[in-house]
């Protein structure tokens, strides 16, 4: 049966837990985010070698598991170079590189929809190519995304478990050893459940403004 008073006295660990899952999740999608346009400019550039690169080292990323390169940043990288980061900083690279593989095709699938004569436009101008990305194309592509990139986000926040497999104690980390500890089950499952819900609920609001926010801008 639910202990409400065994539930009073774990919620403040699993909070502090929690503000380590929301830190490495908005840290990771940071990164993914930068990283994923910086792989998306790339693969357009005229130099075939560096498409090529790119090209590669996204599916290479993509074709291994999230949890592979995780162990190899945290247990293997150091052994090749000398180089220690901790489990958190570990577990924000893994992330911001892993999705930064897909929120390239995010970020490419908006530049795509943006009308050619936008570009012929700024050509027409004489615009600098730095101009014409950051003031006519991506502030065209980048609104219509938002939602996707909304949806990665959660996505990342749900992957936060994984981070425990590199000894980052994180929110279901935490609730495993209260559980360990006590031989209770019941209420940390429950509420790290219900916490990763109100989490993402919270994202799904905040991106869905920001969406807004964006749009009307962007019209008026």
């Amino acid at each position: 049966m639910w202990n409400w008073s065994y539930a009073a006295d774990i919620l403040p660990a699993l909070l502090n837990a929690l503000l380590v899952t929301i830190g490495a999740a908005l840290s990771g999608f940071t990164l993914a985010s930068v990283l994923g346009i910086l792989l998306a400019l790339g693969r357009r550039s005229r130099f075939a070698i560096l498409r090529f690169t790119l090209q590669g080292i996204i599916n290479f990323i993509r074709s291994t598991p999230l949890l592979v390169q995780l162990f190899f940043l945290y247990y293997s990288l150091p052994m090749l170079l000398p180089l220690s980061l901790s489990a958190f900083t570990t577990g924000v690279i893994g992330l911001g590189l892993h999705y930064a593989t897909y929120l390239s095709e995010v970020y490419r699938s908006g530049i795509d929809a943006v009308p050619k004569g936008q570009w012929e436009a700024a050509a027409a101008l004489d615009l600098s190519p730095a101009r014409t990305w950051f003031s006519v194309i991506l502030p065209q592509a980048v609104p219509p995304i938002i939602p996707i990139m909304g949806n990665y986000l959660i996505v990342i926040l749900k992957e936060t478990p994984t981070l425990s497999a590199i000894t980052l104690v994180e929110l279901l980390l935490t609730a495993k050893n209260t559980a360990s500890a006590s031989y209770r089950v019941f209420e940390p499952y429950t509420l790290t459940g219900i916490l990763f819900l109100v989490i993402s609920l919270i994202l799904s609001f905040g991106m869905a403004r920001l969406e807004k926010q964006l749009h009307r801008r962007h019209t008026t």
